[in-house]
């Protein structure tokens, strides 16, 4: 198979609130084939949106090179489209006027456009809309619109960012296996999809192969490739497998060189959600059904959240010793089962007793004030050690998830007026 896009140690950054460069992509190695559907799955901030846009040509990589059959990507090319999450429609133009604009680019002739805007509606499910406005329609409508616009300029590659996460489930379902229809029957003349998700299950139904990125920089830390016919069946042993395989990957923490070993300031982030979360997590798991075991998707069925938000509560439930999360699963630990049954004073004993025992960032802090006669320092004492591993911008939110955290369990307390952590009276 002929290779439609191909990136070769694509890097790219972006300066951060304090002016500093953040790197977003690290040295990324990637290929699209002609007749393949990939899956870009990741983390919030590594940099799978940005690799699209890449991809797309409406930014440049800051270093390596990103070719579309085998010419450099210096620009939109005339064989890419993309379909946006926000729809990215024109709100003053009609429905057929949306759809032509990428032909009116092209210089195609009205007569033309008009006649392939016409038959690309009825291909999707639009016929008789063309004079409709995007505010008559509904989600479900208005992102057909955007793909109708996306693949009437008879792409070879179409590219999907999040495509369907702004519409409800049962929508995005449906318009999912309607594009996969399109695609399998050969009824569209694109030769290759790429797309950027943050639903496992959803990646796992379309892909031929899925791509896992890391965060900071974003890079490919792991790929599966699913030889399974279209349509897939949801319920499916084999596809359930893929789902857990996926889970697992998404799920597992890094491995880090002990800090001590390495003479490197220790890894001090942390999970970025807060303590109602990570209840409310440990509190779903506890009740029935699950009785304290569950299967990652049914949670985020249960939870009515995506993926991406429950993520971090995964992570921390099991760096505070209160779940076991392995390969898809999630399992509340002994402990975990004993929090669920406390009072909210015996909660917050154990919630700052785990903190301190597993979260080397509220050890420090609370080993610091300890060291204080008054029992005070500044924020920017933290800030500033934080810094020596993350730009100022992660360095502040780490240090506000642990001020959180460490105020919950009352290790520690904090004077927004002053910018000061202190000792609990």
């Amino acid at each position: 198979m002929s290779r439609l896009i191909e990136l070769k140690g694509v890097q790219k950054s972006f300066r951060a609130a304090d002016g500093m460069p953040r790197t977003i992509l690290g040295g990324v190695d990637f290929a699209l084939a002609e007749g393949e559907v990939v899956a870009l799955l990741g983390k919030s901030g590594s940099g799978k949106s940005t690799m699209l846009r890449i991809i797309a040509g409406l930014i440049p990589a800051d270093a390596g090179q990103a070719t579309y059959r085998g010419r450099a990507i210096d620009g939109p090319a005339p064989g890419i489209a993309m379909v946006f999450q926000s729809f990215a429609l024109f709100p003053w133009l009609t429905v057929q006027r949306n759809v032509e604009l990428g032909l009116e680019a092209q210089g195609v002739p009205q007569d033309e456009r008009e006649s392939r805007a016409d038959a690309m509606l009825d291909l999707i499910g639009l016929s008789g809309f063309g004079g409709a406005l995007p505010r008559e329609l509904s989600g479900g409508m208005r992102q057909r619109v955007g793909i109708a616009r996306a693949l009437v300029v008879n792409p070879d590659v179409l590219l999907m960012d999040e495509a369907f996460s702004a519409l409800d489930v049962l929508t995005g379902e449906t318009l999912r296996n309607d594009i996969m229809e399109l695609w399998d029957s050969g009824r569209i003349p694109t030769k290759g999809i790429l797309i950027v998700s943050h639903n496992i299950e959803e990646a796992v139904m379309m892909a031929d192969r899925i791509i896992i990125l890391s965060s900071d920089p974003g890079q490919i830390r792991s790929e599966i490739r699913i030889a399974l016919p279209r349509p897939r069946n949801a319920e499916s042993a084999e596809v359930r497998a893929f789902i857990d395989e996926v889970y697992g990957l998404m799920t597992a923490r890094p491995v880090r060189p002990a800090a001590a070993a390495t003479g490197v300031v220790p890894d001090f982030r942390l999970p970025d959600t807060d303590v109602t979360r990570i209840e409310g997590v440990l509190d779903l798991l506890a009740a029935p059904p699950f009785n304290g075991r569950a299967d990652l998707p049914h949670v985020a069925e249960k939870a009515e959240l995506s993926d991406d938000e429950l993520f971090p509560a995964y992570e921390a439930l099991a760096q505070l010793g209160l779940a076991q999360v392995d390969k898809g699963d999630i399992a509340l630990t002994r402990l975990g089962g004993y929090y669920a049954a406390a009072d909210h004073a015996r909660r917050k004993e154990v919630f700052g007793r785990q903190l301190l025992m597993h979260v080397p960032l509220a050890s420090q802090i609370r080993s610091g004030l300890e060291q204080e006669p008054a029992g005070t320092l500044p924020e920017k004492v933290y800030l500033d050690l934080l810094q020596e591993s993350m730009n100022e911008e992660d360095a502040k939110r780490t240090l506000e998830i642990a001020i959180e955290w460490g105020r919950y369990g009352e290790v520690y307390e904090y004077d927004y007026h002053v910018g000061r952590l202190k000792l609990p009276e």
